[in-house]
């Protein structure tokens, strides 16, 4: 004897509708970055992203599949999380858009060690992060991360995103006092940003 899963037996109803599903739960926005094994940089927009563990830290990413950045993210086995402030919506729009030149519209660094492009005028937080594993979900693909680094850029509003528009986390500002006094020292110690082409 067999049985149906609970909410499948004679249903009739239309299609599970995912989009607007999701679209009803607000969330933040991060730019995915990577460099491939050839020096050129990859970066998309991405809200799916969701810790996982604390110890060890980690957390997922989810990818379309055939992504160039998901590809640079497989070949070097590295990747950085760059979490939006409020006024970043037009990164966000840019990276989105999938333009050829969209590092050379906007400021960021590649420094030694970075597991990917930090893309420092547009994110209030930067995770450099390692691949751990990756899984084929469907027409995504799931990349789990250990958190190598946590490198905070600004005292500021995230940018979120819902009901398909784009928007900044309400409220007083944050304290400064988040960033640590030699964390400031050494973004203001920082070289002149370097731009480069997204070929």
């Amino acid at each position: 004897m067999t049985t149906e899963p609970a909410g499948r037996a004679g249903s009739t109803g239309p299609p599970a509708d995912l989009r607007t599903l999701m679209a009803a739960f607000p969330t933040g926005v991060s730019i995915v970055t990577a460099t491939a094994r050839d020096d050129t940089t990859w970066g998309m927009t991405c809200t799916s992203l969701c810790s996982v563990s604390l110890d060890p830290p980690m957390l997922l990413v989810c990818l379309r599949c055939g992504s160039p950045t998901l590809d640079a993210i497989c070949e070097s086995g590295l990747f950085a999380v760059n979490l939006l402030h409020g006024q970043a919506q037009p990164t966000a729009e840019l990276f989105a858009s999938g333009a050829p030149d969209r590092f050379e519209r906007i400021i960021w660094h590649a420094k030694d060690g970075a597991a990917g492009p930090h893309l420092t005028g547009s994110s209030h937080t930067i995770a450099d992060c390692s691949v751990f594993s990756t899984q084929v979900v469907g027409d995504h693909t799931v990349v789990l991360g250990k958190v190598d680094l946590v490198t905070p850029i600004r005292a500021q509003h995230p940018l979120l995103y819902g009901l398909r528009g784009y928007a900044s986390w309400p409220g007083p500002a944050p304290s400064p006092s988040r960033i640590p006094p030699e964390r400031t020292a050494k973004l203001n110690s920082a070289p002149n940003p370097r731009k480069h082409s997204d070929r």
